[in-house]
């Protein structure tokens, strides 16, 4: 099937539109000593730097986009860039990702505690808040709130990162990786391509690999992986399973439910399944007492309530992190502003996301990028419902097989001390499946000693520890 004219010129639109943002890098002077953190409110005395501020990614609409930036506990100029991205769509890398996972730092009262399995031991991290209007990330636009889907999202990202290389020169050249999870599985890989493609034009981007943490990739398979995983773990009765796979799938329900259009029947399974999984279980962790932090809600657009049934996530600290983040020495020290809000939010209230665009498969993305030589890892905390380790898996296992990948690692255990880890598998040395075991949705917040040994190994390139 040959592209259309139209398709080949709207690509050579995109490229020309990245190549002037390309030129328009250059003429922007270099920052980075500005946007120092000269010392967060409560934080412990640290041996390494960080840095927070902008980057205007629209000069017309005036987009910016906000990052934190914490440099390698030691030896940073030997350790590699790696950006963070957390999913929803429309919440926080710096509230989730650094402030509840793997950053150096958690908020706790008034002050601000070591997190010891921070990635910042292995790497410099960068976390941006994306897109538009989640956490410090503003326009003085509000039209640029508006629509926002995953084509707007991955282009305004690669803006991003060629103009924070222009803050930061010394990182140019530097390995890069990127990482995140949730609705990232969408963000990462559309991101990498847009790198891939403009490298074919001006090599700018060092890529050598993405992780990705119990991402949505196939709409489909992900989804209705949730009903077998909710029967095998006895959240749900077997007659609830069975209606949950014929009558109406999950799949089913989130394409009605974006849609405005839920069926009765579909309504009358969702209620079903609700009241017996119980609001008491926290979806993103099925073992987890329920009194945590809002952070976990992250994915909230995964896990949409049925209409008529008044579920709200228990969050039994509204947060500290929201607190934290909300005064107003933290925001000066962070080099942060609020813009068309009033508080500072773990999840955007003002991003009208295009909530369809996650029906979009991004599988066939890591596979393009598997072709073009990008080492990827999938890894699934196996305590998560919402994008279940058995979607994950089996997305994996069949891209593999589509690229004719050997099995190169054999499925396994792997170690963290003198404990399973989690399970891995490896195909061709460039593709990898992992599981976390015991972690969450967020598996750095619920298990940061064995997502510190994932990381680890995804950055040098070797496979997990099989003995302890």
């Amino acid at each position: 099937m040959h592209s259309s004219p139209w398709k080949a010129m709207a690509i050579a639109v995109v490229f020309l539109q990245l190549l002037r943002f390309s030129m328009e890098v250059e003429l922007e002077p270099s920052l980075g000593h500005s946007d120092k953190i000269v010392r967060l409110p409560g934080q412990p005395k640290v041996g390494f730097q960080q840095f927070s501020g902008y980057v205007t990614v629209d000069n017309r609409k005036h987009k910016a986009l906000f990052y934190y930036f914490v440099e390698a506990e030691t030896d940073p100029a030997s350790k590699p860039l790696v950006l963070w991205l957390n999913g929803g769509p429309g919440c926080s890398s710096l509230g989730v990702g650094a402030f509840s996972e793997n950053g150096p730092f958690r908020p706790n009262g008034e002050v601000l505690v070591r997190n010891y399995y921070s990635w910042n031991r292995e790497a410099n991290m960068l976390y941006l808040e994306t897109p538009i209007g989640v956490g410090f990330s503003y326009s003085n636009s509000s039209s640029s709130y508006e629509a926002v889907g995953d084509e707007i999202t991955a282009r305004d990202n690669l803006v991003f990162l060629q103009r924070w290389y222009n803050k930061f020169p010394h990182y140019r050249h530097r390995d890069l990786f990127i990482t995140g999870e949730s609705y990232a599985g969408h963000y990462i890989p559309q991101l990498a391509k847009l790198m891939v493609e403009f490298n074919k034009k001006q090599n700018v981007f060092n890529l050598k690999g993405i992780a990705l943490g119990n991402p949505v990739l196939e709409f489909a398979t992900d989804f209705n992986s949730r009903a077998e995983y909710f029967w095998s773990h006895g959240l749900i009765s077997d007659s609830t399973y069975r209606i949950f796979t014929s009558v109406c799938n999950y799949s089913r329900y989130v394409s009605e439910y974006y849609r405005d259009s839920v069926s009765s029947s579909c309504l009358r399974v969702m209620n079903q399944v609700s009241q017996e999984t119980s609001k008491f279980v926290d979806k993103y962790d099925v073992t987890l007492d329920v009194c945590i932090s809002s952070v976990l809600s992250q994915s909230k657009v995964l896990n949409p309530q049925p209409q008529q049934v008044s579920e709200r996530i228990d969050v039994c600290v509204e947060d500290k992190i929201v607190n934290y983040l909300n005064r107003k020495d933290v925001q000066k020290a962070l080099h942060a502003r609020l813009v068309g809000v009033r508080r500072w939010d773990v999840c955007s209230n003002i991003l009208d996301y295009q909530l369809l665009n996650l029906e979009i498969p991004t599988i066939t993305i890591v596979g393009s990028l598997i072709k073009a030589g990008i080492p990827v890892l999938v890894y699934s905390g196996d305590q998560d419902s919402v994008i279940p380790l058995t979607g994950s898996r089996t997305l994996v296992a069949k891209l593999a097989k589509k690229l004719e990948l050997e099995t190169t690692v054999p499925y396994r255990v792997w170690f963290q001390g003198k404990q399973v880890g989690g399970w891995t598998q490896v195909y061709g040395n460039i593709l990898s499946f992992a599981t976390i075991r015991g972690a969450s949705h967020e598996a750095p917040f619920s298990q940061p000693e064995r997502s510190l040994m994932l990381f680890k190994s995804f950055l040098e390139g070797k496979p997990l520890p099989e003995i302890f």
